[in-house]
């Protein structure tokens, strides 16, 4: 697979993940692939076990891709995941060989409020600043 392969492929599985088509979702995975969540101290061995631990969650969730960057075998999602409502801040590190994902790890945040001390030096995002 050429770079412009792999971002289509990563955009078809950010598009199947927001429309919740589980069977879409998980094909970008190998067989043998790979999950873990620092935060949480999780890790996620193969396909299966990937697309199950994502089917038992009952949030509703939301998918929205702020971009994309990467070349060869590795590549970064930046974007937020919406459960049930609540906002979290995603970086996906995907590792491809022979065409498939073989390790991911999802970096979440939650949202928090700017410091009062850079208040002078920052514009929220969509802004522009000015000075």
């Amino acid at each position: 697979m050429n770079d412009d392969d792999i971002f289509a492929t990563l955009n078809r599985h950010w598009d199947a993940s927001d429309a919740n088509s589980c069977d879409v979702e998980h094909d970008i995975y190998r067989d043998d692939a790979e999950l873990h969540y620092p935060q949480s101290g999780e890790w996620i061995k193969g396909r299966e076990n990937i697309k199950q631990s994502r089917a038992v969650q009952s949030s509703r969730k939301r998918f929205s891709v702020q971009r994309i960057l990467g070349s060869g075998d590795l590549w970064v999602s930046e974007l937020t995941i919406t459960y049930d409502e609540t906002p979290s801040y995603v970086v996906s590190v995907m590792e491809f060989s022979e065409g498939k994902v073989a390790r991911e790890t999802q970096y979440f945040a939650a949202p928090f409020e700017p410091s009062p001390s850079r208040a002078h030096l920052i514009a929220q995002i969509g802004e522009t600043i000015l000075f």
